[in-house]
């Protein structure tokens, strides 16, 4: 890896970490000659860098041949920034003495503090707060450290790359193993920060750091535990509108990747499927392994979102075009059969033995004229009827037949990205012959260049998606309304239908005299629900279709003899003959707040498990979106000859509901299951509150 020495000149940082990334002095407070620990490897790569840094320890006069001091405020002069490796037990005592001395920045390199159990939770908070009375920010503590190659500032036990991605990390080791991809990509490190237990700095403050951080291009983030969600999710998105994409790794997948996360930064992980709501809401791009993440850094610094999903595949080989064909259609890319225009253009500058209709094969064409694949290059590029272009082979390997042929091919790589910046144009090239002059060339005008076709192909999807789905947007909180106390039934029910959405006629009655009474106002058939359980159908708590009141008082006679609720409710039954059930409830997520979901819904609801969520509240378009977007949208639309339902009325239920658990914080759970849509309205038919 290569290390940017200091420059002489360093750029001002953001309003706040100065102190943390640009810092006038630095003290390694537990600074250490044995090679086993952190304050040995972090005094060794500070002490490359050409800002002053002091060496505190109290037992030894000297540390890797250096004098040191006893404590900060031993050295006499303001020092910004205190790097702090020492036992957990010494800890706060560090921090007092860092602080005293006028520190306006800690790296906590030191565990065993919120991560470590309750005990160690109080004092990491009494500490955070020492910090923050102060006017100081804590990073960490258990963290790896800090870096920043503009100012030639590295904390860190390790060396990183030099580039322009900006990395926060929750994980030293996936920081480390990133660092090495992106080295194959041709990229590096501009700045990283080290998470730790969040006690202080959170990953939404070092993203707001990094925004306005003109050395970082685009931003690699590793995160267990968001904190506040929403704020993380608005940091995000502010990133996502001033040009720099987030690419997040995260956990939560499964229960052991959740139990290790706790054992070691005592996280609290939020489930995937509202990681995946923020994401799609801050236009965050979200990723399952530090490959994935190098990979599409390299397409979102290099290559530009295309217009569309139209794909020209262009290869020198038959069997590669078959393969990037197949690939690119597996990630939803539509390779299209050229207009004729097209194809007369393409055809023009290779053999007569050339397919040109698309995919493109040159057929021997780079060893007669390697200036070929410019010129095809140049047609695919400005013409209208493509969007991306998905280029495979061999290119970058003539160059092994000659010296005059590398020069050439090296000639070539230059004009096609230079062709591909002047048609604003999408392209993304693997090559067998992707460590070569001419791919390393491609990818400093850049084009990305990749090893393996899957890897390409996977990229340009995740391009072509981004701009087919941009960020909807992290929605704000409506004022709180009056708090709610009753989750009764029927409390629900009227708590809803003050929020506009429909029920069915209903009673709620105690015993035989006053069933018969509200009965007799009542269209049948009817419905008979036993309150008091949330899973009342599946005790047969719910009859269905009762047609008369000798049937009705049946139904009641069973219901009281096997149940004994406490009340039940008689409904009026909604026709259902051409309606579609749908799921539709708000979740309170501890860290993103409120989550409405979407799904098809019913008894069966927990077995199909087709779902969508997005963080709430929703308007009426973004929930017929997010209806659309179910997999078995079709019954919502009208698949087979069914009359579609009313789409609009059910997004009014889907926003309605969102608005109204959005504006009471006390409700961690609201359901209305199922809710009937039908060609002319949408009716819940059941509902229940959860107080929190």
């Amino acid at each position: 890896m290569t290390v940017l020495t200091a420059p002489a000149n360093r750029p001002r940082t953001e309003p706040g970490l100065e102190a943390l990334f640009a810092p006038n002095a630095v003290a390694i407070i537990g600074a250490s000659d044995d090679t086993r620990k952190y304050g040995n490897w972090i005094a060794v790569q500070a002490l490359k860098g050409n800002r002053p840094v002091h060496l505190v320890n109290r037992s030894r006069a000297t540390v890797l041949g250096r004098p040191t001091v006893p404590s900060v405020t031993a050295i006499g002069n303001q020092v910004d920034l205190a790097v702090i490796a020492v036992p957990a037990a010494a800890f706060e005592e560090a921090v007092d003495d860092a602080l005293a001395a006028g520190a306006r920045a800690i790296v906590g390199i030191s565990a065993g503090l919120g991560e470590a159990g309750e005990d160690g939770l109080r004092v990491q908070a009494r500490i955070t707060a020492k910090v923050r009375a102060a006017g100081a920010r804590l990073l960490g503590p258990n963290c790896l450290g800090v870096l920043d190659h503009t100012s030639g500032l590295t904390l860190t036990s390790n060396e990183f790359p030099v580039g322009n991605i900006g990395v926060i990390s929750q994980s030293g080791n996936l920081a480390l193993e990133l660092a090495t991809l992106l080295v194959d990509h041709g990229l590096g490190v501009s700045r990283f920060a080290s998470l730790g237990n969040q006690a202080d700095l959170e990953a939404a403050d070092l993203i707001d750091a990094y925004i306005d951080h003109e050395g970082t291009a685009a931003i690699a983030v590793y995160c267990e535990d968001f904190r506040d969600g929403r704020r993380f999710a608005r940091a995000a998105q502010r990133a996502t509108e001033a040009g720099k994409p987030i690419v997040l790794l995260t956990v939560g997948a499964t229960d052991a990747s959740v139990r290790n996360a706790k054992s070691h930064t005592g996280a609290m992980v939020s489930s995937g499927i509202v990681v995946d709501a923020a994401c799609r809401a801050a236009g965050i791009e979200q990723v399952s392994s530090p490959a994935q993440m190098a990979h599409l850094l390299q397409a979102l610094v290099r290559s530009r979102v295309p217009r569309g999903s139209r794909t020209a595949v262009f290869a020198d080989g038959g069997g590669q075009a078959s393969v990037a064909s197949d690939s690119a259609a597996a990630q939803g890319l539509d390779v299209i059969e050229f207009p004729p225009a097209l194809q007369t253009a393409v055809a023009a500058e290779l053999p007569s033995t050339a397919a040109v209709s698309n995919p493109v094969d040159v057929a021997g064409g780079g060893e007669q004229d390697i200036m070929c694949f410019p010129r095809v290059l140049d047609h695919l590029t400005s013409s209208p009827a493509v969007d991306a272009t998905l280029m495979s082979g061999y290119f970058g390997g003539y160059g092994a037949y000659g010296q005059e042929l590398a020069e050439r091919e090296v000639d070539a790589a230059r004009t096609m990205a230079a062709l591909t910046a002047a048609h604003d144009g999408t392209v993304i090239v693997q090559t067998m012959n992707w460590t070569s002059a001419a791919a390393n060339c491609l990818r400093e005008g850049g084009v990305p260049v990749y090893r393996g076709i899957d890897e390409a192909a996977w990229v340009l999807g995740r391009l072509a998606r981004r701009g087919s789905a941009p960020a909807t947007g992290v929605p704000d909180q409506p004022v709180a309304a009056k708090a709610v106390s009753d989750t009764g039934y029927y409390a629900s029910r009227r708590l809803l239908m003050a929020a506009g959405i429909s029920f069915v006629a209903a009673h709620e009655v105690t015993d035989r005299e006053e069933l018969l009474a509200r009965a007799a106002a009542m269209a049948f058939p009817l419905v008979l629900k036993a309150l008091g359980d949330e899973h009342k159908s599946d005790r047969g708590g719910v009859i269905l279709g009762i047609p008369d009141i000798p049937a009705l008082l049946v139904a009641w006679d069973d219901v009281q003899h096997r149940l004994a609720p406490p009340s039940c409710s008689i409904e009026e039954m909604a026709d259902l003959t051409q309606s579609v059930e749908l799921l539709v409830g708000v979740r309170r997520d501890p860290r993103f707040g409120p989550i409405v979901l979407v799904g098809l819904g019913g008894v069966f609801a927990e077995v199909i498990r087709d779902v969508r969520c997005a963080l709430a509240p929703v308007s009426t378009g973004q929930a017929k979106e997010l209806l659309l977007s179910l997999r078995g949208s079709a019954l919502l639309t009208g698949a087979r000859g069914r009359i579609p339902v009313n789409l609009d009325a059910a997004a009014d239920v889907v926003a309605g509901l969102s608005q109204l658990a959005s504006a009471h914080p006390e409700i961690v759970e609201i359901e209305c299951n199922p809710v009937a849509v039908a060609p002319g309205w949408a009716v819940a038919l059941d509902a229940r509150i959860v107080l929190g």
